[in-house]
């Protein structure tokens, strides 16, 4: 009989949790079946392939205080927030079978009364809408499957987050494919992230054919865990969010007073590498000054807008209004 744990959350940090199921991947036992259960404040996760940038509205996030956290499956881009249910199921890889997983999710939520099937793309669907999105990961002995459900989650953030301009860059990493949703509460509103969990427990225990304690990861005894406080650090770390990001290119253009400018970044791993710069203006050593000062600068705001005002203090008082120009020019872009 395979052996089968099950744990939830009680704390709703994005990079924790996220941290946590890593550590539970990496350090449970090879033989055992893990149920685990959780929620996030409101955050975007966007998939190990992402361009933050593209998937994201940086600024409006910033706004708001909703965290930016990348993790280690692939897929799309994805709100959280507190009326969203993650759930991820762990496995010896050589039974692992995520059809199996599906028909938990299903059971767990026929027990409501809602009719609910797998797709194609590896999603869950009421009635042709999308509740539930999943992505998944392998290693050498373990695998595991982990997914959203939308509980009563406000659709509203969704198009303010997850939708900036399309053309706004041309990137070589994976893009989000647009879908439509759907909160699980407005096919049946008495379902709760509480109520929720409880179900998919139970079909969880009745699919394994027993039943286990459930334990859970409180922040003081997940604290004890060394292993785990560094991969916290490293999910929260910018350069593992926005550093791990694929090669992209982002040209941006304008017209000043001074003349036209076009700056072409070539950004890898958040670093830019290299800035073409094409402009009519008469100042070629301000020019040049932009097409040396800016490689090696992360990219972010802040960072740039930095270096150009260092920068610029060599020069004149014009020329500091073209390098504060140039800034602003970046800064809208980033919004």
């Amino acid at each position: 009989m395979p052996k089968i744990k099950v744990f939830t959350a009680e704390h709703h940090d994005p990079w924790f949790n996220l941290a946590t199921e890593d550590w539970l991947f990496k350090n449970f036992p090879d033989d055992h079946h893990v149920l685990f259960l959780w929620r996030n404040k409101p955050c975007i996760v966007i998939g190990r392939f992402q361009n933050p940038w593209n998937e994201c509205d940086l600024t409006a996030m910033d706004r708001d205080g909703v965290v930016l956290a990348r993790r280690q499956s692939g897929g799309g881009a994805v709100y959280h927030d507190l009326g969203n249910t993650n759930f991820t199921f762990m496995s010896p890889r050589e039974t692992y079978d995520k059809d199996r997983n599906f028909s938990i999710i299903t059971k767990a939520l026929a027990k409501f009364g809602v009719t609910a099937e797998q797709s194609g793309r590896n999603d869950v669907l009421v009635e042709g809408r999308k509740v539930s999105g999943s992505a998944f990961r392998m290693a050498a002995t373990r695998a595991f499957h982990h997914g959203t459900l939308l509980i009563d989650t406000d659709m509203e953030k969704l198009p303010g987050y997850l939708t900036p301009d399309k053309d706004k860059l041309k990137s070589k990493g994976i893009r989000s494919v647009a879908s439509r949703v759907a909160n699980l509460s407005e096919f049946n509103p008495n379902i709760t992230h509480e109520s929720l969990c409880d179900s998919i427990m139970e079909a969880f225990f009745e699919t394994y054919g027993q039943r286990c304690e459930v334990e859970d990861l409180t922040i003081a005894r997940l604290a004890k865990e060394p292993s785990l406080y560094a991969t916290y650090e490293t999910y929260a770390d910018w350069q593992w969010r926005f550093g791990s990001t694929p090669q992209f290119a982002h040209p941006i253009s304008s017209r000043f007073g001074w003349g036209g400018i076009t700056l072409d970044f070539d950004v890898h791993e958040a670093i830019i590498r290299k800035v073409t710069v094409f402009s009519d203006a008469l100042s070629v050593d301000f020019i040049e000054f932009l097409h040396s000062a800016l490689p090696g600068t992360k990219y972010c705001i802040e960072e740039i807008k930095k270096v150009l005002h260092e920068g610029a203090k060599e020069f004149s008082t014009e020329k500091q209004a073209m390098a504060a120009d140039v800034a602003a020019l970046i800064e809208k872009e980033f919004a």
